[in-house]
């Protein structure tokens, strides 16, 4: 009997120790559905603001790609007008080099010709002296056969007044 009694305190510590692992399985279970439960409610909030980040990234994405298109249209428009300055450029630079080309000539043929020119300007102011003094001497005709000489010049007018012209 002895025997059984250590049995059936045996089986009552077993059984109570049983029901101290069920007590603490049952806490740890409780809290374990606490805490998925709030996992579960921190998901479903962050799949929310997921969803509006994805629209406001589909939005920007939208939104570079109109800049972009709008970019690569205006840099195609701006290549244009580069191209026409660089044309510009071009026409101005052969204008240069022509103006050079024919000042260069310009100045050989100058310095080639340099002693006909000279011998062009004194024939030049000879002829102009000759035609000055013809002038004169007509004037001094005029004036001696008795004609009215009008001159826009005073000087030409007294000195003609001291010869006795008029």
């Amino acid at each position: 009997m002895e025997m059984e009694i250590i049995l059936y305190i045996a089986a009552l510590i077993a059984a109570i120790g049983f029901l101290v692992l069920c007590i603490s399985l049952a806490m740890t279970l409780t809290s374990l559905k606490k805490t998925l439960t709030n996992v579960s409610n921190t998901m479903a909030g962050l799949e929310g603001q997921l969803q509006g980040v994805t629209r406001e990234t589909t939005e920007l994405l939208h939104k570079t790609n109109g800049l972009a298109s709008d970019l690569q249209y205006k840099s195609e428009k701006l290549n244009s007008v580069v191209d026409a300055v660089k044309n510009v450029g071009e026409s101005v630079n052969g204008l240069n080099t022509s103006v050079r080309r024919i000042t260069s000539s310009i100045s050989t043929e100058v310095e080639r010709n340099e002693d006909k020119i000279a011998q062009v300007v004194q024939w030049s102011n000879v002829v102009m002296g000759i035609r000055d003094k013809l002038k004169e001497r007509k004037a001094l005709e005029e004036a001696r056969a008795g004609y009215t000489i009008y001159s826009n010049n005073p000087d030409e007018v007294t000195a003609k007044q001291n010869q006795g012209g008029i």
